[in-house]
């Protein structure tokens, strides 16, 4: 899990200026080719890598089963592309320091599937478990993922899935060689 981490946060380094000023800015950023309903698509070129990244479309936040307003930073919904590889990597980012510990859980019709945590970044444990999880929501209408963060806030992100095919395609094209 450690290279994959890795490799999540040099996808972060490469997302934080065009993400600075929340996906606004990432959608006015010179790497954005394309925009697939609900989903934009993103190309880097040093390292190459290509992504498909959403917003929620309804985040609630509770805290001892009452609904609380927090503050938190972007919160994305990423697929990533490497040359070479043609699964896609699933990561999230809930704006928040995840509780030590803790997965996110990710839900997708009738199937969850556990994102494990490191600091404000979760991932899938393995590129079978991405290849059943981007499936999933290529045949889903919405992902919703459920974390808590370090001071105990239980957040749910309700992700829209309009426009995801056509955006994993499109990364995935951008990224095949």
């Amino acid at each position: 899990m450690t290279s994959r981490i890795t490799r999540g946060f040099a996808t972060a380094a490469a997302l934080a200026g065009a993400l600075a000023a929340g996906m606004a800015g990432a959608q006015e950023s010179s790497n954005r080719v394309a925009a697939k309903t609900d989903w934009s698509v993103f190309v880097e070129e040093n390292p190459k890598e290509c992504w498909g990244v959403s917003k929620p479309k309804e985040t609630v936040n509770t805290r001892d089963g009452q609904a609380v307003q927090v503050q938190r930073g972007d919160i994305l919904l990423f697929i990533t592309f490497r040359p070479g590889n043609a699964t896609g990597e699933v990561s999230f980012t809930g704006g928040y320091p995840f509780a030590g510990g803790s997965t996110a859980d990710l839900v997708v019709g009738n199937s969850t599937y556990n994102l494990f945590t490191d600091g404000e970044w979760a991932w899938s444990g393995s590129r079978d478990d991405d290849a059943r999880i981007i499936a999933a929501m290529k045949a889903g209408s919405s992902a919703v993922l459920t974390a808590r963060s370090s001071r105990g806030t239980q957040t749910q992100d309700t992700f829209s899935l309009l426009g995801f095919t056509a955006a994993m395609d499109e990364a995935a094209r951008r990224c095949a060689s």
